[in-house]
Order: structure tokens, then C-alpha cells, then sequence
């Protein structure tokens, strides 16, 4: 019926900037920041990586309606740097922690290929089963437990 279209909640329109930053007149060192197109997801990230830096006294988002596809972000700096430096430095440094993820998680699905291993049984080297109802997953020791030693199946008091 009135429902919007789904490629409206991220996709911007012809002259639509993804970004307003608006400057708090009553906070000093304080701003405001509208980001269209996002949610909670890159608001709580955003947030998260703010609140890292000393020089960021306060970071907050929230999404004022649900059906509303943008979110309100709202920095306060010591005055070392300004809000839109801060939000700059934290969008750098999440898009390398995210970059440093995404390696590793490609490493270890390029040792699960070179392994051999497909999940049909055994292990992934993480301590995680990886197929048959039974099995157990190895870990990088060879046991179940960490120690060497494999389940038997016999750990639990049977009443």
C-alpha cells in the first residue's frame, strides 16, 4: 500500500548528501551529525569507535523512527580536535579494523582449502564440529578438550 520501496532505505537520491553536520550553538565543541541512508549498524560502530579517543568527551546516535532511514549522531570534543575531525579519525580507524577482519576471515577460509577440510566431518581448527551428528571438532591440538584428550561420549551423569 504506503509502504516505501526497499531500495529507498539506502540507495541516495540525485543531490542528496549522505552527510549534514550541524553545529551545536549551546555545547561548545559539540555537533550534530545527520547521516542518511544507515541505521543502528553504523551508528553503534561509529559511536563505539568515538568513545575510543580521549579527545572525545561524549558520542551518542539514535535513530529517531524506524521508518525514517537515517540516524542523528551527536559528538563532543576537549577542543584538541573538532567533532568532524573526530568523526574522521573514527571512520578511518574503523574502516581498518573492519579491513584487518575481513584478512583474517579470508585467511582462515583459504587454510579450510588448502586443509582439505569442508565441514562433511572433523574439524575447522577453531574447536568448532563440523559435520556428522557425533562428531566432535578438533582443535589446533588434536583433541576435543584442548589437551589432547577426545570425548567419549560418557562425560554426563545418565539418570
Amino acid at each position: 500500500m504506503n509502504a516505501i520501496q526497499r531500495y529507498e532505505l539506502y540507495v541516495l537520491e540525485d543531490g542528496e548528501k549522505p552527510i549534514e553536520v550541524t553545529e551545536d550553538t549551546k555545547i561548545p565543541n559539540a555537533a550534530t551529525i545527520k547521516v542518511l541512508k544507515q541505521d543502528h549498524t553504523l551508528g553503534n560502530m561509529l559511536r563505539h569507535q568515538l568513545l575510543a579517543n580521549p579527545a572525545v568527551l561524549f558520542a551518542g546516535y539514535k535513530v529517531p523512527h524506524p521508518l525514517q532511514p537515517h540516524f542523528l549522531l551527536k559528538i563532543q570534543t576537549d577542543g584538541s580536535i573538532t567533532p568532524t575531525a573526530a568523526l574522521e579519525k573514527a571512520s578511518t580507524d574503523l574502516i581498518g579494523a573492519l579491513t584487518t577482519l575481513e584478512n583474517k576471515f579470508r585467511n582462515e577460509f583459504s587454510y579450510r582449502e588448502v586443509d582439505g577440510t569442508d565441514g562433511a566431518g572433523g574439524g575447522t581448527g577453531l574447536g568448532l564440529g563440523g559435520g556428522n551428528v557425533g562428531d566432535v571438532g578438533m582443535d589446533a591440538t588434536g583433541g576435543a578438550y584442548g589437551d589432547g584428550t577426545a570425548w567419549t561420549g560418557r562425560d554426563y551423569l545418565d539418570l
